[in-house]
């Protein structure tokens, strides 16, 4: 995801003006999501904590729907997926302030990471590809072939960096572990900032 802003809602241009800003504007500033706890919202909440900034969370029905509302100025800031706001940054429309992610995107290598100015900072939407429980070991190990083979083609990898994302090719054991630790560090967003369902 990438951290943006429109170029009439605040005079940041980076992640410390922003920071800055919104500490000389406590809770006067909004940050658009796409709905309770998605993606967009708990990297918003994240970045809150560890910024120690107060920002209020608007949150809508999708992605689009906040989007609009970003570029039309009705709030100051998102975290956006690349698919939905790559060319608006590439056409200058919205401002991106940083990615979200631990390393800079390979479509965009001049943003920086909100990590270079917050450490420690990484929250990236990934998707990953599941079996039942009891599927047989050859199975999932032959998926596990075939889908690393199919990210490592270069046409693959292309195509995903130009939508602005990344291949991460794994083994189910270390996938598992990372399903454990994102599950354990969500938690404590979640938590901290009193996220409850509707």
């Amino acid at each position: 995801m990438a951290a943006l802003t429109c170029r009439s809602c605040t005079p940041a241009k980076a992640v410390p003006e922003f920071i800055a800003y919104a500490k000389a504007n406590p809770g006067k500033l909004n940050f658009a999501s796409s709905g309770i706890g998605s993606g967009p919202h708990l990297s918003g909440e994240l970045f809150k904590m560890m910024a120690g900034v107060d920002l209020t969370a608007v949150h809508y029905r999708g992605g689009g729907p906040a989007l609009t509302d970003l570029l039309a100025g009705q709030v100051q800031m998102m975290f956006a997926v690349p698919l939905a706001s790559i060319e608006y940054i590439r056409q200058g429309t919205l401002r991106p302030l940083a990615v979200t992610t631990a390393t800079r995107w390979e479509a965009l290598p001049g943003i920086p990471t909100i990590g270079e100015f917050v450490p420690g900072y990484e929250a990236s939407a990934w998707f990953g590809i599941g079996a039942p429980r009891n599927t047989p070991t050859e199975i999932v190990d032959k998926l596990n072939k075939e889908i690393n083979a199919a990210l490592a083609d270069p046409k693959m990898k292309a195509r995903v960096d130009d939508l602005g994302g990344g291949v991460f090719a794994t083994s189910p054991a270390d996938f598992g572990k990372l399903l454990a630790e994102e599950t354990e560090k969500w938690g404590k967003v979640v938590r901290a900032a009193g996220i409850k369902p509707e």
